[in-house]
């Protein structure tokens, strides 16, 4: 490829994004008018209290030197922080009483780049805690990420009510968090490279709280993959409070639609669910499942590809006007059921209900009186990362001319999309080039064959065979803007051997400046233990009847 991301996203690419933050802005604008008159007439009364504010912004002391309790130096521009590898960084540590009113912070992508050569921590990677008056466990705890809404170490846009991600790097919370004594806020750097310029402003305002006032709490926990016969815990406590929200992370382990289990929430002890609902995508106020969206009270903040193995869905659901209140306890459940494939089903069968074993992870968000008998805690960063299903075969290693058709071949480094790099492959003819990549298989097990690629307004069209085996349809490489998808082509248990997975060009897109095709690798992916279990199609070849399922 000839240019560069900005280049090829463009105006068109541009102008999309904008469209969608515009729509956004406009859908919070919208707010029900009772709700934007409560807002606005509180605005209109007496507010008591001192506004404060904790900041990065670069400090020093009588003698010029930098000093956090120092006073703001007008003459340097250096208010980011760097956090090495295990280091914590605390952002706030006041005397109350008081309340925080808005926390922002920001800092580097991940991405290699001219500030961090060597790339930098992932927002999965920090974890947030927040101490209310002194306590020993954090009130708050959770991936800086999962916290405002972005999961898996995946940068995206929120716009809501109490968490905004502006441009998928401006993280903004407006929870209101009041404490008495003291609160103490940090983030910890659990990855090996270090957090790369932190910029933060917390601000507060130091008043007198109510005696009842209740304490904001926020609890990361996770499944990897979720318990076989009991529903996904999200919180249990005792007290008094009420619950106000929850992002919910899955990456799918099966094919089809993960998201038929209905939350379950049991009140005050009680043995049976109170409030049921009826489906994951009616929790977070959709329906027919989940898209990328971004609302006021919902949204769905990443999505990548529908009822794939290993697709990844985060979702948000703020309880702003509909908190559930407890007096005495509250259990907040989700099921895991969904669709399955036959060859995942003991009677060889599929149907919408079926208890499935993908991987969870979530952050519950409540207020409660005293402190909360929960006792989930976050894992170390290495923990939350999900883990690894697939055997990986680089295709930047197949360059050589035995492995392509006429053209030219090379490999191309994209530490935006792939760290390793990609095979990157021009055909001299707008028809009948080709790239091979060869693999061996040791075992004969289930797994699923993949392609990772680049899509882009020059790519072309292709079509893959595995050992001459014509795989699915045509490959439709083109889209406006780059980007990086998955297409899977088969399900089968292959045979110890030789391998070799060919992809041939048979044209473009009629919107496509060109023919072109990247490719990051060919993955073999793991199938759940129950399809080895079963054993539906260990003995079925596959190669007279391709199979994928969806």
């Amino acid at each position: 490829m000839s240019r560069n991301v900005s280049e090829r996203t463009g105006w068109t690419g541009w102008l999309a994004e904008r469209g969608r933050q515009w729509m956004v802005w406009a859908a919070l604008l919208l707010l029900p008018g009772a709700a934007l008159a409560d807002f606005l007439s509180e605005l209109a009364r007496p507010h008591e209290g001192r506004s404060r504010r904790e900041t990065s912004t670069h400090k020093i002391n009588a003698e010029g030197k930098f000093d956090p309790n120092g006073e703001p130096d007008a003459n340097s521009n250096w208010d980011n922080k760097n956090v090495e590898p295990g280091k914590t960084k605390v952002l706030m540590d006041v005397k109350g009483p008081g309340a925080i009113t808005h926390i922002w912070i920001t800092f580097l992508g991940p991405e290699p780049q001219n500030w961090a050569k060597k790339g930098s921590a992932n927002h999965q990677e920090m974890l947030l805690r927040i101490y209310w008056d002194g306590s020993e466990r954090p009130g708050v705890e959770a991936p800086v990420g999962d916290f405002f809404a972005n999961s898996f170490g995946k940068r995206s846009s929120v716009m809501s009510m109490p968490v905004v991600v502006e441009d998928a790097d401006s993280y903004n919370c407006f929870w209101h968090m009041p404490f008495r004594k003291s609160a103490r806020m940090e983030i910890i750097n659990q990855s090996d490279k270090p957090i790369s310029l932190l910029y933060y402003n917390i601000d507060w305002v130091q008043k007198e709280v109510e005696p009842d006032a209740p304490y904001f709490y926020a609890q990361y926990k996770q499944e990897y993959p979720v318990e076989s016969g009991k529903d996904y815990l999200i919180l249990e406590t005792e007290g008094k409070g009420h619950y106000v929200g929850t992002v919910l992370s899955v990456r799918t382990r099966s094919p089809s639609w993960f998201g038929e289990g209905d939350e379950k929430i049991y009140i005050d002890g009680e043995e049976k669910a109170s409030i049921w609902g009826t489906g994951t995508e009616d929790y977070f106020l959709s329906a027919w499942g989940l898209q990328t969206t971004s609302t006021p009270y919902f949204g769905t903040p990443y999505f990548d590809q529908w009822g794939i193995v290993g697709g990844h869905t985060s979702a948000y659901r703020w309880h702003i006007h509909d908190p559930f209140v407890f007096n005495t306890g509250i259990k907040v459940t989700i099921e895991h059921y969904g669709w399955m494939s036959p060859d995942e089903n003991p009677d060889f069968k599929t149907d919408s209900w079926n208890e499935r074993e993908d991987d969870y992870s979530s952050v519950a968000f409540w207020y409660q009186t005293g402190k909360p008998t929960f006792t989930a805690r976050a894992p170390g960063a290495k923990e939350r990362t999900l883990p690894n299903l697939d055997r990986t075969i680089l295709a930047k290693d197949f360059t050589d001319v035995k492995y392509h058709g006429a053209g030219e071949a090379s490999v191309q480094e994209m530490d935006y999309l792939y760290p390793d790099g990609q095979l990157f492959y021009a055909p001299a003819e707008a028809t009948g080039g080709w790239v091979e990549i060869p693999f061996t298989v040791e075992k004969k097990e289930p797994k699923r064959l993949l392609l990772v690629m680049t899509r882009a307004s020059d790519f072309g069209k292709y079509q893959a065979y595995l050992n001459g085996v014509k795989l699915g349809g045509v490959i439709d490489l083109y889209n406006p803007t780059l980007d990086s998808r998955e297409f899977h082509l088969l399900d089968f248990w292959p045979e110890p051997g030789d391998y070799t997975l060919r992809l041939e060009c048979v044209g473009k897109n009629y919107l496509s400046e060109s023919n072109k095709l990247g490719i990051e690798s060919v993955r073999l992916r793991e199938r759940r233990p129950r399809v080895t279990t079963f054993g539906h199609e260990k003995d079925k070849d596959w190669k007279t009847e391709p199979k994928l399922y969806n």
